[in-house]
């Protein structure tokens, strides 16, 4: 196997240490942040030399992955890289904050920096010992824990199944058709760690709407139900396997299935505190849940949409008893959410091709329907500029698989080529459907309808088109761009030039079409030329 060099290692042991020292910072310092009230200026130089030096950065790692052989041991390569990922993370602290505020802080709050930087310190000398904490052969508790989750599918499978093979000392269970062995880390231990997590930031942020102790019996039920359901999830894959649906066992369900545990507990989890009279102490506001909810989207992609799409849902009904944010907002988060959470299933169902795909287009089309009445009060009418903007965002997709000259064989091509006629082009034509009319809509009232005038104002209806500020541009960009996955660079372009055809011209028309047109092309691209990989 070839050693490819990557930016995974660049910070090394300053990353843990920067995140636990600021994390402590923060926390300790809570106190006389809340007193210091202060209107900063958002540092949009700052934060454009910022993105050049991201850019910078995944341009190097891009070209070494990519056959420039010479950057795959080239020290000097490596410490420069380094060099500008730390001047990126402090041109991004300069841009939120000031510098002059970073030195009042440090000084005012005495000596909390040293507290902090030897936390840090101490959490990345015990990185190594915590982690052969939890190795197999080490680790009491991973060790019981992989033991119970065993034998728990065992007794779950035989329900099923009446002749399956066990193997306790390799912990390998199944049937002569299908088996699998259970490690470790897929005995639950991600799950327990993520629902702590959530359930302990959850309470700590609506500490002030519930009761303790007594929200805090909630925390095990929400333990014990993630454990279960993941002894349901590795039993439901055995049976899928076994069906003969090995595939969609082991790439769809095997990687989505646990998301969706997580997603239903932390759903169950916060309306528990919502709706259990002996646990919420006041009602709970929007104005509460938004903040959490944002950070949530922003930390993890995947998941954390899911969340998101749950929780929101259920809030944006509530929103028009309670108040707070403004009935409309499902009309312009709806069709997104629908969108993930259709996504979230058809991959679950799926093997290396979705085949579900069409429950995005039917998910997202049910949602534009239901909230046309509202929708349709938005200028929708487009200038000749739209599908020229989208012109040029197409040629700015094309442009990596330019730079690469490599013909990648896609599986998707593969796996339409082994369809019938009849079942092939009614996927391409959902497909499409979806790519030029659905998502282009759907994004556009997401991330520049609503994020980019929410960023301007919580009242976000009442801003116009026109006045989106370059931040909300920048910050919706940037956010649209990492849903983009490995495109997310010409994903932040593509935002950035919708959102400015929006403000030019006033009208989310101009955006929609401008996105709808480079989606078309790149449509017609890959039908007509076969580049599959493209989509």
């Amino acid at each position: 196997m070839a050693s490819t060099w990557h930016a995974a290692p660049l910070l090394g042991p300053f990353a843990p240490l920067g995140i636990v020292s600021y994390a402590v910072f923060v926390g300790l310092g809570y106190s006389y942040f809340k007193k210091q009230k202060e209107d900063l200026q958002f540092g949009v130089r700052f934060f454009l030399v910022h993105l050049v030096c991201v850019a910078v950065v995944w341009s190097i790692n891009f070209a070494a992955l990519h056959g420039f052989s010479f950057l795959l041991l080239s020290e000097r390569a490596h410490i420069f890289s380094r060099a500008v990922l730390l001047a990126g993370i402090a041109l991004a602290a300069l841009a939120c904050i000031p510098l002059r505020v970073w030195i009042r802080t440090v000084r005012e709050t005495q000596l909390l920096w040293l507290y902090s930087t030897l936390t840090g310190a101490i959490a990345w000398a015990l990185r190594s010992p915590m982690q052969s904490f939890w190795d197999t052969s080490r680790s009491a508790p991973g060790r019981i824990l992989q033991i119970a989750t065993f034998h728990s599918v065992k007794a779950v499978l035989c329900l099923f199944l009446p002749n399956i093979t066990v193997d306790p000392d390799t912990f390998v269970i199944g049937t002569s058709r299908f088996s699998i062995i259970i490690a470790e880390f897929c005995s639950g231990l991600e799950g327990l760690g993520l629902v702590l997590a959530f359930t302990t930031i959850w309470l700590w942020y609506f500490r002030k709407e519930n009761r303790f102790p007594q929200a805090l019996l909630l925390v095990p039920c929400a333990l014990i139900c993630v454990w279960m359901l993941n002894i349901l999830r590795i039993s439901a894959l055995v049976l899928i396997g076994n069906a003969g649906f090995g595939e969609v066992a082991m790439v769809g369900f095997h990687s989505q299935a646990g998301w969706i545990a997580f997603t239903a507990v932390a759903f169950s989890f916060s309306m528990a505190t919502r709706k259990l009279s002996w646990v919420r102490k006041t009602p709970l506001h929007s104005s509460n849940v938004k903040p959490l909810l944002t950070g949530m989207a922003h930390s993890n992609l995947v998941p954390s949409t899911g969340i998101a799409a749950a929780i929101n849902l259920d809030r944006l009904a509530e929103d028009r008893a309670v108040g707070g944010e403004s009935p409309a907002t499902g009309a312009f988060l709806v069709p997104f959410l629908a969108i993930l959470a259709a996504s979230f299933l058809s991959k679950a169902a799926s093997g290396h091709f979705e085949w579900l795909y069409p429950l995005r287009f039917l998910a997202a089309a049910i949602a534009i329907w239901y909230y046309w009445p509202e929708l349709k009060q938005i200028d929708w009418r487009f200038s000749w500029l739209a599908p020229l903007t989208g012109t040029v965002v197409f040629g700015l997709w094309l442009i990596p698989s330019f730079w690469t000259h490599r013909d990648e064989t896609s599986q998707l091509g593969t796996a339409l080529a082994s369809l019938s006629a009849v079942a092939r082009w009614s996927w391409i034509a959902f497909r499409v459907a979806a790519a030029v009319i659905t998502v282009p809509i759907a994004e556009e009232l997401a991330f520049r309808g609503y994020i980019a005038r929410r960023l301007v104002n919580r009242e976000f209806e009442t801003v116009p088109f026109s006045s989106v500020t370059l931040l909300s541009i920048g910050l919706s960009s940037v956010v649209f761009g990492l849903f983009h996955g490995q495109q997310w660079i010409v994903g932040i372009l593509a935002g950035l030039a919708y959102a400015a055809l929006m403000k030019w011209k006033g009208r989310l028309g101009d955006a929609v079409i401008a996105h709808a047109t480079s989606n078309l092309l790149l449509a017609i691209w890959v039908l007509s030329r076969g580049d599959w990989a493209q989509w």
